[in-house]
């Protein structure tokens, strides 16, 4: 059977996934934003992600067995935590909000966090923080081309109440 920390950096993965997806609504309003011609097609984003999320995850099994003591794994829960939270928040901000504004912000935050994460766990493993080089480079081009719709489509105004 896989120990635990196999276990949580594979549901780690997953939810981040699976969620990502669920709350990545590609409707008419996302459909009529202005976009860059270099903007990867659609159907590219899931399989992008799932392999920067697998590496992730391994790189969290690495960074885990490399720890030394179970400070040094607080480290890493931390580090994945951290990330977690910001990766969750981002799709919520820029579909169900509508609001490419507020994404562009808190992918800054993501984007700090998969820095943290890189440089986190290379005391660890340089594998584990080689594993999360293309993560940071995704995300480094996703905020990228986050900017540029919001130049192209600002400003953005909150959905109206019902």
């Amino acid at each position: 059977m896989p120990e635990l920390h196999i276990i949580a950096a594979i549901f780690w993965a997953l939810i981040l996934a699976g969620a990502g997806g669920a709350l990545t609504s590609i409707g008419p309003w996302y459909r009529n934003l202005k976009k860059p011609s270099w903007q990867p097609p659609d159907w590219l984003f899931g399989p992008a992600w799932t392999v920067i999320l697998s590496s992730a995850a391994w790189a969290a099994v690495l960074a885990w067995e490399g720890a030394a003591n179970r400070s040094d794994q607080m480290i890493v829960i931390w580090l994945y935590a951290a990330n977690f939270v910001f990766h969750f928040a981002w799709s919520p901000l820029f579909f169900a909000l509508k609001r490419p504004d507020w994404a562009l912000k808190e992918s800054c935050l993501l984007w700090g966090s998969v820095v943290a994460l890189c440089v986190g766990v290379l005391p660890y493993s340089a594998l584990a923080s080689a594993l999360l080089l293309p993560y940071v480079l995704w995300v480094t081009f996703a905020t990228y081309l986050n900017y540029v719709i919001v130049k192209l489509n600002g400003p953005f105004q909150s959905p109206a109440s019902p």
